[in-house]
């Protein structure tokens, strides 16, 4: 007998189909003691909540087959060879995964898929995007200010009557996500990203800057208004991250972000104790937003 073969698995029942789980005592975040049999039981407590923000999108996932610890990649294509109960989605020449089952999410997670990044646009109607994200990239890897740069955001929204939502990357950065009603293109939304973060960066000198190369950055929060646009994607709303500590890319209210949360305190360990008590706090807590003021005022600038 081959020494693969002698590779302990295990077996996942999952939506009439049967799943065998390679190395299930593999650890993947070695020092929070999630083996890979953890990961896809925590994958399927998630996936309510993930699938839903997955649907009509396009996947990519980072694969990490050692664990954090070790060589990662993205893939986009998915992988082969491909089972029937995994479907896919074609845009320009590549078949991305429809990760709308809890099967396709086992059979990532069996593949040691640790994070899920979704494209801003969505399949049904690429052109017009769902919501308008503003995505705070802090320069360092703990960034101390970053609710607090968060809140400043928040507030200047409500001050043009816009509510939004704040969500974790799961790294070091925080999204503010605007639900909108579908009206509105991208080009219209990254103006209005620029109008906010020139704002924020004459108001705020010392916190924001809209300064597009990192090496110019110094310590300044950039105000990323560029990834919001066809082609891109984001961290998906209750995606793990690879990181130390496992965190999960998690939606918050503003009063915890006015409590100076850290994105650190939301990972794979407690993310199901959370989910319970808030549930998914991006799912219809706010209706479609009126970004229109914004683009109205940019057209009439000279």
């Amino acid at each position: 007998m081959s020494a693969a073969a002698k590779r302990p698995t295990a077996t996942l029942a999952v939506g009439g189909v049967e799943i065998a789980l390679s190395n299930p005592d593999k650890l993947l975040w070695p020092k929070e003691g999630i083996t890979k049999l953890l990961y896809v039981q925590k994958l399927a407590a998630l996936s309510p909540y993930l699938l839903r923000h997955c649907a009509n999108r396009y996947l990519t996932t980072i694969r990490y087959p050692d664990g954090i610890t070790g060589k990662s990649f993205y893939q986009k294509s998915c992988p082969q060879p491909r089972p029937d109960y995994v479907h896919t989605m074609a845009n320009e020449g590549i078949d991305y995964v429809h990760l709308n089952s809890l099967a396709a999410l086992m059979w990532l997670g069996n593949r040691a898929s640790l994070e899920f990044h979704i494209s801003f646009e969505q399949t049904d109607n690429p052109d017009y995007p769902s919501e308008w994200v503003l995505d705070l990239d802090p320069f360092r890897d703990e960034e101390p200010r970053i609710m607090e740069a968060a809140s400043i955001v928040g507030e200047l929204l409500e001050s043009l009557h816009i509510k939004s939502i704040p969500k974790t990357s799961g790294a070091t950065g925080v999204q503010i996500i605007v639900p909108l009603n579908r009206q509105l293109t991208f080009e219209q939304l990254r103006a209005a990203g620029q109008f906010i973060g020139e704002y924020l960066s004459k108001a705020h000198p010392r916190l924001f800057t809209v300064e597009r190369f990192v090496k110019n950055r110094g310590d300044l929060i950039y105000v990323d208004y560029l990834q919001h646009y066809r082609g891109k994607s984001i961290a998906a709303p209750y995606t793990p991250r690879a990181r130390e500590g496992a965190p999960v890319s998690t939606p918050l209210t503003w009063d915890e972000v006015r409590r100076g949360c850290t994105p650190k305190q939301f990972h794979l360990l407690n993310i199901e104790q959370r989910l319970l008590e808030k549930g998914d706090l991006l799912a219809g807590s706010l209706p479609p937003q009126n970004v229109g003021t914004i683009i109205s005022f940019i057209n009439k600038r000279p």
